[in-house]
């Protein structure tokens, strides 16, 4: 790709992970993969709200939340974990495993949707490809069970969004909840593969508060936050 777009290796890998990069070093890569660049005009004060991870502490505070539970219930756990399938490069936001049971758990975190289509086209994509690149990683040979969520942030924003498409998460995470209630109960499935969706809470001081739900409870949920911006104000301020 660099060779082919005319750039240094590290440029192309900087433009992979999400860093911010001049406006030639896109219209050299979209040249070299034979796609039409489009720029968007964005105002740098709702920054936060984009989808780079570096600067999305809402995001982060979802991660970390899981992955504090989950490292507490014994499994492995890994934060933003590369893969790359042929020519599909990616990164999953977090997977957890059980070596003993050979179980593998994937989460991706949203705190918005803007694009449900790009969203559940990279979510198809990881679910197929990343379990086979982590088996290998690991040395398992391949996982007896799979299971991948899409986890929602628990916002009046998002739930709108899942309300309007229920179909369409229904068909991309048509399994029960109880597959990742599994893993947070500490006792993963045994086998087969899964996709579920939650609606995730990353407020963790309130303990008498449930910190997620499955689809089927979604029509009577109530938000805990307006949007994106209600639940960064929220964290930051630690009322939780």
């Amino acid at each position: 790709m660099a060779a082919s777009a005319g750039l240094g290796l590290g440029t192309v890998q900087a433009a992979e992970s999400g860093q911010v990069c001049s406006l030639e070093t896109y219209v050299r890569l979209a040249d070299a993969l034979r796609l039409k660049a489009e720029f968007g005009l964005t105002d740098p004060r709702r920054r936060e709200t984009s989808g780079n991870r570096s600067v999305d502490p809402v995001h982060a505070a979802m991660g970390e939340v899981e992955a504090g539970h989950l490292r507490d219930r014994g499994y492995g756990v890994g934060i933003d974990e590369p893969f790359q399938h042929y020519q599909f490069a990616g990164r999953a936001d977090l997977v957890a495993w059980s070596l003993e049971g050979r179980a593998l758990l994937h989460v991706e975190n949203k705190t918005r949707f803007p694009d449900l289509q790009e969203a559940f086209g990279t979510f198809n994509a990881k679910r197929s490809y990343l379990g086979r690149e982590l088996a290998e990683r690991a040395g398992v040979g391949r996982w007896r069970s799979e299971t991948h969520v899409i986890a929602a942030l628990w916002s009046s924003e998002v739930l709108h969004s899942m309300r309007m498409h229920q179909a369409s998460f229904a068909s991309v995470c048509p399994d029960p909840v109880e597959y990742f209630e599994a893993w947070w109960r500490k006792v993963p499935p045994a086998s087969g593969r899964y996709s579920t969706a939650i609606v995730f809470d990353p407020a963790t001081g309130r303990r008498d508060r449930r910190p997620w739900f499955g689809l089927t409870d979604l029509d009577g949920a109530r938000p805990r936050y307006r949007d994106y911006l209600d639940a960064l104000e929220l964290l930051r301020l630690g009322r939780r």
